[in-house]
């Protein structure tokens, strides 16, 4: 449990770049709880809110909710409580995600509570998977070039990420945006994969520095999350075996590591051809 306060891992990799400004005031002994985690959120100027106004607070989860409205999306939604389980690095990320992607973060609450109010018998809805699929382990691909997102639609990972490598760190950048996935790369391994949405954005985007950027990427995503057209179903979500990203796994600066078929899978239109 140690490693998810021991702030070493905010530079072991570039994967984590978006959560080095809340993570940064993690303590450097003790495990981070709910009072150290509302400071912190506090000292964001304001801006962590539910989609009702209402400012974020963590608070322990002491038991299974009986009541609908006591159940995790439903007590963010209402009283602004983000529910977090003792010692638990999962949820702890999840708060780190709170502070760096507020707006995007109470749009997807929102969504997730309507999605839950049509819900039959509590079984989620097919928008609901998408929507928790894109919060547990979702990555955000931003590029001014459509040419470059379409390799992405159409699993052309060896094209993307080594082929047309120089063209990708000028013209694409990546975001986790998922808490799970933050959770697993602490301990990285061979199948990692995201839930990505692919947005298109000037280049000036692509210049900003990395604290303009998240900001400007918490701005896009919520907009993609009001708009209901979106996280229909989970296939709306494209797959990203995210160690193939330049940056993010050591072994990505050889070759041959985009040739393991298993990992970097052609997609199921391929593999009927």
């Amino acid at each position: 449990m140690a490693d998810y306060w021991n702030i070493d891992w905010l530079t072991r990799s570039d994967l984590f770049a978006p959560l080095r400004e809340a993570g940064s005031l993690l303590p450097h002994a003790g495990w981070p709880d709910t009072e150290v985690l509302n400071a912190i959120a506090e000292d964001r100027g304001g801006c962590v809110v539910n989609a009702n106004g209402v400012g974020i607070r963590f608070a322990v989860q002491e038991s299974r909710a009986v009541r609908f409205e006591e159940a995790f999306e439903p007590s963010t939604y209402l009283r602004g409580e983000v529910l977090v389980r003792r010692f638990s690095g999962h949820d702890l990320f999840n708060a780190l995600v709170w502070m760096t992607f507020p707006t995007a973060k109470a749009a997807l609450n929102a969504r997730q509570y309507a999605a839950l109010q049509t819900a039959d018998g509590g079984r989620r809805t097919p928008e609901g998977d998408a929507l928790t699929l894109f919060d547990e382990d979702g990555v955000v691909v931003l590029s001014s070039d459509p040419d470059l997102l379409r390799l992405v639609r159409e699993f052309k990972w060896k094209e993307l990420f080594w082929q047309r490598r120089d063209e990708l760190r000028q013209r694409m950048r990546f975001a986790v945006f998922g808490h799970a996935l933050y959770e697993k790369a602490q301990k990285p391994f061979i199948g990692m994969t995201g839930k990505a949405i692919l947005l298109g954005v000037p280049p000036a985007v692509l210049a900003l520095n990395l604290r303009s950027l998240v900001r400007e990427i918490d701005r896009r995503v919520a907009l993609h999350l009001w708009d209901r057209v979106q996280f229909q179903h989970g296939r709306s979500l494209s797959p990203l075996p995210v160690l193939g990203v330049p940056g993010w796994w050591l072994d990505n600066e050889r070759e041959a590591f985009y040739d393991d078929a298993d990992y970097f899978r052609p997609g199921r239109l391929a593999q009927k051809r």
